[in-house]
């Protein structure tokens, strides 16, 4: 693991191939999250190629108003689609039948939907049909996986306050849902105490077990809730026992990734004020990284509006492919809350060789200072360099293509796993080159109501040749040298 104790990089400084993007927002219609209280949360995308032309068409929440699909037909070239889905919160794209073609499970405020990709960027919606309780909630959250040896997945979502409680909205927050696969569809049961979460992972935690990670809002729990850790195999919450203590965030959005090299995965939770990374240790715990990581983005960076900030939706990925996970972070105040900025740019947080973080959005030319609330750093040109996408609150959603000069070599891993679980969630993914290993998980869930599904990005540096070790989530391993790297390599689990 770096040390932490030694940090030279000062915040602010200039990057080695420092990030540039354009805005090319232009060449998408004027499109809005928008609506009242049930929408001051929410306003994910979804990132799915449902075309099948190898690049990843979007889905933007609308809110009160529809849903908007995005054709990529490559280049930055878009072909507009209003989707008739109204209350909108978000959405979550996933194989969930396991015949090869993405589908979206849809979070609403309302009945939620699943709608099964039937090629070609048209869906159908197949709720009903699958035996899939709908709820009745504010759906804010969702994740899923697959328990060993089943063909379907098991489904999470989380809910938001409950509407129907009179002495809400305060110490209301709802039950959670989960749907586990059964002979003609899929059980409903309700998962509680719910803490009003607004993000949700199962991924391996620090103990490098499958766990259930909720993020809650304590804004609306106020007192009595925490952040929740459940380990999906024994079936019940971690406590402080198990190393796991009682810790309150506003929490909004989940993102995970080995930062250290230790080959645990670190967890970046945003929230108003400060954002907290948890630092996974080899004993199973997590530590609160330093301040001095430069990581917190605890108030705006630019403009004369100090107070604290609101964090929404985060992402690694490393956006100049020097080998180093960066971090996007929306940030935007949940409506006109006073003690909290209003101006307040998103953060595009580089990751400098000593591990700590410095702030790039202004110099990157993506420090909007609108409501943002999800986004997805994804290729949407093919070109190897990870582009944006934000979706903001009564404000335009924005688009960004990555012209990073000097953003040097790259890979992308795309994998395709046997029987039902089509995209091989569960799976890791380990790149060495001659500068080092770096690997990622592959899973649904986190960030702000949306994700994605597709290929792993890794930015290689100037390395040439890299060697991919995948565990297959049935604990396969496969290995392959590739002498060729900024390519997408598809890997196939053999059954």
């Amino acid at each position: 693991m770096r040390g932490l104790a030694a940090f030279a990089v000062i915040a602010g400084a200039a990057h080695a191939h420092a990030p540039q993007f354009e805005d090319v927002s232009h060449l998408i219609p004027e499109h809005h999250y928008a609506g009242g209280w049930e929408h001051f949360v929410g306003g994910g995308v979804a990132a799915l190629d449902c075309s099948g032309n190898g690049l990843p068409d979007l889905v933007l929440a609308g809110g009160e108003g529809e849903a908007l699909l995005l054709h990529n037909r490559g280049g930055m070239a878009f072909v507009p689609e209003h989707l008739p889905i109204t209350d909108m919160t978000g959405a979550y794209t996933l194989d969930i039948d396991g015949d090869g073609v993405l589908d979206l499970f849809v979070l609403r405020v309302g009945p939620n939907m699943v709608l099964r990709g039937l090629g070609d960027c048209r869906f159908e919606d197949v709720t009903e049909a699958f035996g899939i309780d709908p709820g009745e909630g504010w759906s804010t959250a969702f994740t899923a996986w697959w328990e060993v040896g089943s063909p379907r997945p098991t489904l999470f979502v989380g809910n938001y306050v409950d509407r129907a409680n009179p002495e809400g909205p305060f110490f209301a927050c709802d039950d959670n849902q989960l749907l586990r696969p059964v002979a003609g569809g899929w059980q409903s049961e309700r998962f509680g105490p719910g803490f009003c979460p607004l993000s949700a992972l199962a991924a391996r935690d620090a103990r490098g077990r499958m766990t259930l990670r909720l993020s809650n809002d304590r804004h609306y729990y106020v007192r009595g809730g925490f952040e929740q850790m459940w380990d999906i195999a024994d079936q019940r919450y971690l406590g402080r026992e198990d190393g796991w203590p009682d810790l309150m965030l506003w929490g909004m959005g989940i993102a995970s990734r080995d930062i250290t090299g230790n080959g645990l995965a670190d967890v970046y939770l945003t929230s108003m004020a400060d954002q907290m990374l948890q630092l996974a240790q080899e004993d199973g715990t997590y530590t609160v990284a330093a301040f001095e990581m430069g990581h917190t983005a605890h108030r705006p960076f630019a403009g004369d509006d100090g107070r604290p900030s609101t964090g929404w939706h985060a992402q690694w990925g490393d956006v100049n492919n020097n080998g180093r996970a960066d971090l996007f972070v929306a940030k935007g105040n949940v409506d006109q809350m006073p003690d909290l900025a209003m101006a307040d740019p998103n953060n595009l947080l580089m990751q400098g060789p000593d591990g700590r973080f410095s702030e790039a959005a202004l110099e990157a030319g993506i420090a909007d200072p609108a409501r943002s609330r999800g986004a997805a750093l994804v290729d949407l040109d093919g070109d190897g360099r990870l582009d944006l996408v934000v979706v903001n609150r009564r404000a335009p959603a924005r688009i960004y293509r990555n012209v990073t000069k000097g953003a040097v070599n790259w890979l992308a891993v795309d994998l395709r796993g046997a029987g039902g679980n089509t995209q091989a969630v569960g799976a890791r993914v380990t790149v060495t080159t001659d500068q080092g290993s770096q690997w990622q998980e592959v899973s649904i869930g986190g960030g702000h109501a949306g994700g994605q599904a597709g290929a792993l990005h890794f930015g290689l540096g100037t390395a040439e040749a890299a060697e991919v070790a995948v565990i297959w989530p049935d604990g396969q391993e496969m290995r392959i040298r590739l002498e060729n790297v900024n390519q997408t390599a598809r890997l196939i689990q053999q059954d």
